[in-house]
């Protein structure tokens, strides 16, 4: 990397993966259609636990000062940094696809820069707590955690041991380490086909992250879990709806008797729900049961865009807003996991629907979530209007705040408040 640079260079690689910065050539972010050279000002020191990636097939696109045009540098790959929880990123990177590029990995691509002889990348820090940081693991604690449980005969515990080992999933390694949210994966089908599910993609996509659960576990499996967390952790939460499963509403019947199983025992923790929110009558149930607070997925608040994305199958978008309103009606505290693509999030339209949302429900907070796919694949398939206006991730975060100021903003769950105190 140049050594004291003074403008935010653009970082590229090599046929040889070799990576480093073009000085005289301005970073630049893609916001759908729109390609921008991106300052100082627009940029954060990469965060400690981000990847840099090089896009095969895809030349970056560049700001060239002394000519003030931009340019497509073909002898280049395109970089990329894929971001740590906790920070929400507000470009994607600038490039143009060659005839013979492949959809991308699940991940989320932002653009990156070089100044003053470090890495930079357009991003907001959203969420300052550490639950979900891999990079400072002790595995002496997680080896004792997983030797602590290996005579067991509860199958969940098992697949979390394997979540844990081989895809270092946050979650079932706080498990283990008894710390911050457990998992509590239940549901091995799903009734929505999301783009970027990370546990299930068809043929000729790209390749699934991690594999999904492959049975049903028991009530009791369940509780076992919760009730050895709960009573270990700090202020625990544990939670249904991971990432290695489907959709939890879909067992229900299992998960209703699991909460029951838990609460019979002890009143600490947050139960929790991450979930598509699909089904009206098993959300009255599990509010019913003494779930405390759920956490709903969309990438969109207007039901074209979220019908384009999560492709569902047996529910729509105003069922979605229905169990929201159930959720609230029952006192929980809700949360939206609101899945962020620069370009289609700051669209005018959208943001509108998003305060719609909000204003009529009322949730508690919102998680804004990096969308893990490929950005320009994502586009085609949402088929936007271009001719609509943006008005960037960052206007929109701080008008969200405007508007409603007692409105939680982060990246993680945090649980039900009233529960939240019984842990301290």
């Amino acid at each position: 990397m140049t050594r004291q640079a003074k403008e935010a260079t653009l970082v590229v690689a090599d046929k040889a993966q070799e990576i480093f910065d073009l000085p005289g050539l301005t970073v630049c972010g893609q916001s759908d259609q729109r390609i921008a050279a991106l300052s100082v000002e627009n940029l954060i020191p990469l965060p400690k636990g981000s990847q840099l990636f090089s896009l095969p097939d895809r030349h970056p696109i560049a700001y060239d000062t002394n000519t003030q045009s931009y340019e497509v540098l073909k002898d280049h790959n395109a970089v990329a940094a894929f971001i740590p929880p906790g920070y929400t990123q507000t470009w994607t990177a600038a490039y143009v696809e060659t005839p013979s590029a492949k959809l991308l990995p699940l991940y989320s691509y932002a653009p990156v820069a070089c100044y003053r002889g470090a890495f930079y990348v357009p991003a907001i820090k959203v969420d300052a707590r550490k639950v979900h940081d891999i990079s400072c693991l002790d595995h002496v604690v997680l080896d004792r955690g997983l030797k602590a449980f290996r005579g067991t005969r509860n199958r969940l515990i098992g697949h979390l041991a394997h979540c844990a080992r081989t895809n270092y999933c946050p979650n079932a390694i706080n498990f283990f380490m008894g710390r911050h949210e457990c998992p509590l994966p239940t549901s091995p089908h799903c009734n929505a086909r999301c783009l970027g599910c990370i546990s299930f993609q068809p043929k000729g996509s790209c390749p699934s992250t991690q594999k999904r659960l492959t049975f049903a576990p028991t009530a009791e499996e369940v509780a076992e879990i919760a009730l050895a967390h709960i009573t270990t952790a700090r202020k625990p939460i544990v939670s249904f709806g991971q990432g290695c499963e489907g959709e939890p509403l879909l067992a229900v019947k299992v998960i209703c008797q699991a909460i029951r199983l838990i609460r019979s025992k002890t009143a600490r923790g947050t139960i929790h729900m991450n979930t598509n929110a699909s089904l009206n009558g098993a959300m009255e149930d599990v509010c019913a049961a003494g779930i405390d607070s759920v956490r709903v997925s969309m990438n969109s608040a207007q039901e074209e865009f979220y019908h384009r994305y999560y492709a569902p199958r047996g529910y729509t978008f105003a069922d979605v807003c229905r169990s929201i309103a159930i959720a609230r009606r029952h006192k929980k505290f809700v949360a939206l996991n609101y899945l962020v693509m620069p370009g289609f999030t700051d669209r005018t339209a959208e943001f509108k629907a998003l305060v719609q949302l909000i204003r009529t429900h009322k949730v508690d907070m919102i998680q804004w979530r990096n969308l893990n796919y490929d950005p320009q694949r994502y586009f085609k398939r949402m088929q936007v209007d271009p001719r609509e206006k943006y008005l960037g991730i960052q206007r929109v975060i701080e008008q969200i705040q405007d508007k409603f100021p007692r409105l939680r903003h982060g990246y993680f769950n945090v649980g039900n408040i009233a529960a939240d105190r019984l842990c301290l």
